[in-house]
């Protein structure tokens, strides 16, 4: 029986969307005549794939441990889960499959990229679905094999040009609220101008009161 086969062929930021949004090009060829496939992608962060400089390390602490542990903890990471309907082809056709993307340092994800510095991001998209296929009596259903996946290497210039578009020299934590409201008091009663000014003070003072303590 045939099966499709996928093919990743790049990544580039989708510019009219609500939210950070990567639009992955994609290339289905399938012997038999297609008239159209529900497909399922689900694409994982695969970090032992590549290699990591001093800075990057010491920011992946809080993802996969020291490095000397890494041989045992760096396990691939969830990235997104998205479906697509693509049309009827014949032969092979070529769609843009929309990958939300995520800058909240609470999650897996987000933490990994932003520790980042250069180099490329590798990915694993791993597809299922039915596919409908177009016979001289009508139409055959079959899935799509679950061994059917393709890598692509994501430059990190390509994520951050994303992010930018969104959060232009900028990023986002997501605080408690006793927290976000303490912070608010700190920042009134110092009479500073701005969040990145008072989180800056807080830091100074912790870097002072560390080195007092040596």
């Amino acid at each position: 029986m045939s099966e499709p086969r996928f093919d990743c062929l790049g990544a580039r930021p989708e510019p009219y969307a609500a939210s950070p949004t990567m639009d992955f090009r994609l290339r289905i060829t399938d012997p038999s005549p297609v008239h159209a496939i529900l497909l399922h992608c689900q694409i994982r962060i695969e970090p032992q794939r590549r290699r990591y400089g001093p800075a990057e390390a010491a920011l992946l602490g809080d993802l996969f441990g020291e490095p000397s542990r890494w041989g045992e903890t760096l396990k691939p990471l969830h990235l997104a889960g998205v479906s697509v309907m693509v049309p009827g082809f014949e032969g092979s056709t070529e769609i843009d499959l929309q990958v939300p993307f995520t800058y909240d340092l609470e999650v897996a994800a987000g933490k990994y990229f932003a520790a980042l510095d250069d180099g490329e991001i590798p990915l694993i998209l791993l597809f299922s679905g039915t596919v409908f296929v177009r016979t001289e009596s009508g139409f055959t259903v079959r899935q799509v094999p679950w061994h059917c996946e393709s890598r692509h290497r994501l430059p990190v210039a390509v994520w951050r040009e994303l992010m930018d578009r969104y959060f232009p020299g900028s990023g986002w934590l997501l605080l408690r609220r006793d927290t976000l409201r303490a912070l608010h008091r700190y920042k009134s009663e110092h009479a500073v101008p701005t969040w990145d000014d008072a989180i800056d003070m807080l830091l100074g003072e912790a870097r002072g009161l560390k080195e007092a303590q040596k």
